[in-house]
C-alpha cells in the first residue's frame, strides 16, 4: 500500500499548472452514453476516479482510449444498463449513469454507490428527480433500478430541497431526451454543472437559465456526440493556493480560472495573503499570513466543501482563534483527529471546528480518510517539523494528478513510498 513519507517544514517556489477538473469530467464521461458514435473529451486528468469511470462504461459496451489527456469514447455499442457493485462502489459519482442510461436504454440498474468514508450522503434526491420524469425507481437488492414509463420520459419540474451537484447533473442529463419541458428549481450552479450544461447544448440540448438556480430543459430527440475541454479543477487550484500561507510561501498557479476562485481568494486574503490574478494564473504570497479566519461552506459561489479541509490545515498555524463551519456536509471532520495527531489544536462543536493556533506541529504518522482530508494532511506535513507518513493515499490519488510529483517540483520534500497492507 503506496503512502508519502514528508520531510518538513519546507518553504514552496516556482509554479505549478492545475489539471481538469474531476468533478466535471466525471459527468461528461457519463453524458457519452446519451448518444452514439464517439465523443472526445480533451483535458482530462489521469485519476483513479477517471480510470474507475472508463471501466464502468466499459462494462456497458463502450470503447474507451485514452491519448495524452484526451479520451476518445466510443459508444456505438454500449448497450448495457448495469453498472455493477465492484466498480460502484469505489466512487460515488458512477450514479452519473443513472440519467444517461434511462433516458436513452430505457432503463438503469445501478448498485447504490460507495466512495469517501464520511457521512451520509443519501441518493434520495437523484431517484426523485427521475421520478418527476415519470420513472418507475425501485431499490432491489442494493441496486437502484429506474425504468421508463410506457410512453417513454415526459418533462416534470423538480425543486431540489438541498442544492445538489450530482442530483442536478443526473435529473439534467435525463431530461435533455424527455418529451416536453422540465423546470429544475434550486439547481447546483457550480462551474462543472455549468460546463455540462454547454457540453450538452453544443451537442444539440436545449437547456436555458444555464449558471442560475433555475435550469429550463425542453427534451429533443436525440444528443449528438460531445467536444468538449475540461475546465481547470477550481478544488485543485484552491489546495496549491493554500500551500502559500502554510507554508509562508510564493507560488504562481496557472492554468485556472479566477473567476471559480472567488471564495477561496477571499477567505485565503483574509488570513494576509496577497495576490497578482491574471487571465489565467494567480500569483500568491503567503509570507505574511497570519490571521485567523471564520468559514462558513456555502453552494458556489459560497465557499466550497471540498476546500474545507485544506483551509482547516492552515488554520492550524494562524495566530489566534478560527471557526471553520460546514454546512454541507455538516460531519466532514475525519481529518480533525489525524491534525491532532500533528499536535493541531481543534475542538468540534456541531458542525463547526474551532482551531487555536499552535506555534508549530510535529510529524507523526497519520492516515487519510477520504480525498480532501489527503490534501489536508499533505499541506500540514509539510509545515511541521520532522518526518510525516500519510497512510492510504489512494484517496488522493482518486482526485489529484501527480500531486507528489508537482509539490516536489515546488521544492518540497515528499515522496511516494511502499508500505505494509492497510488494515
Amino acid at each position: 500500500m503506496d503512502r508519502f513519507l514528508i520531510h518538513g517544514p519546507c518553504t514552496l517556489s516556482g509554479s505549478v499548472r492545475v489539471s481538469g477538473a474531476k468533478n466535471a469530467v466525471l459527468p461528461l464521461m457519463a453524458a457519452t452514453l446519451l448518444s452514439r458514435g464517439v465523443s472526445r473529451i480533451h483535458n482530462v486528468p489521469d485519476l483513479r476516479d477517471t480510470r474507475t469511470m472508463a471501466k464502468v462504461l466499459e462494462t456497458l459496451g463502450a470503447e474507451v482510449h485514452r491519448e495524452g489527456s484526451t479520451l476518445t469514447i466510443d459508444t456505438t455499442a454500449a448497450d448495457g444498463v448495469d453498472a455493477p457493485y465492484e466498480l460502484v462502489k469505489t466512487m460515488r459519482a458512477s450514479i452519473y449513469v443513472l440519467g444517461p442510461l434511462l433516458a436513452a436504454k430505457g432503463k438503469a440498474r445501478v448498485s447504490l454507490p460507495g466512495g469517501c468514508a464520511w457521512g451520509p450522503r443519501p441518493v434520495d434526491l437523484h431517484l426523485k428527480g427521475m421520478e418527476t420524469l415519470g420513472a418507475v425507481v425501485e431499490l432491489e437488492g442494493g441496486y437502484i433500478v429506474a425504468r421508463q414509463p410506457s410512453g417513454g420520459l415526459t418533462g416534470g419540474d423538480m425543486d431540489f430541497e438541498t442544492s445538489s451537484v450530482g442530483a442536478t447533473a443526473n435529473l439534467l442529463m435525463a431530461a435533455v431526451l424527455a418529451r416536453g419541458t422540465s423546470v429544475l428549481e434550486n439547481a447546483a450552479r457550480e462551474p462543472e454543472v455549468t460546463q455540462l450544461a454547454e457540453a450538452l447544448v453544443d451537442a444539440g440540448a436545449k437547456i436555458e437559465g444555464i449558471g442560475t438556480t433555475t435550469l429550463t430543459v425542453e427534451g429533443v430527440e436525440e444528443i449528438r456526440p460531445l467536444e468538449v475541454t475540461v475546465i481547470p479543477d477550481r478544488i485543485e487550484a484552491g489546495t496549491f493556493l493554500t500551500a502559500a500561507p502554510i507554508l509562508h510561501s510564493k507560488l504562481k498557479v496557472e492554468g485556472l480560472r479566477p473567476d471559480h476562485l472567488g471564495a477561496t481568494l477571499e477567505v485565503l486574503e483574509a488570513c494576509g495573503c496577497s495576490f497578482q490574478v491574471g487571465e489565467d494564473f494567480v500569483e500568491i504570497d503567503g509570507s505574511a499570513a497570519s490571521a485567523p479566519v471564520n468559514v462558513v461552506t456555502r453552494p458556489y459561489p459560497g465557499f466550497a466543501t471540498d476546500m474545507q479541509a485544506q483551509t482547516m490545515a492552515v488554520a492550524t498555524l494562524l495566530d489566534g482563534i478560527s471557526v471553520i463551519t460546514d454546512t454541507i456536509y455538516p460531519d466532514r471532520f475525519t481529518h480533525v483527529a489525524e491534525l491532532r495527531r500533528l499536535g493541531a489544536q481543534i475542538r468540534l462543536d456541531g458542525n463547526s471546528a474551532v482551531v487555536t493556533g499552535v506555534e508549530r506541529l510535529s510529524g507523526a504518522p497519520v492516515m487519510a480518510t477520504d480525498l480532501r482530508a489527503s490534501a489536508a494532511l499533505i499541506l500540514a506535513g509539510l509545515a511541521a517539523h520532522g518526518e510525516t507518513l500519510v497512510d492510504r493515499i489512494y484517496h488522493i490519488d482518486r482526485g489529484y494528478e501527480q500531486i507528489e510529483r508537482k509539490l516536489a517540483a515546488l521544492g518540497a520534500r515528499i515522496e511516494r513510498v511502499e508500505g505494509p497492507p492497510t488494515p
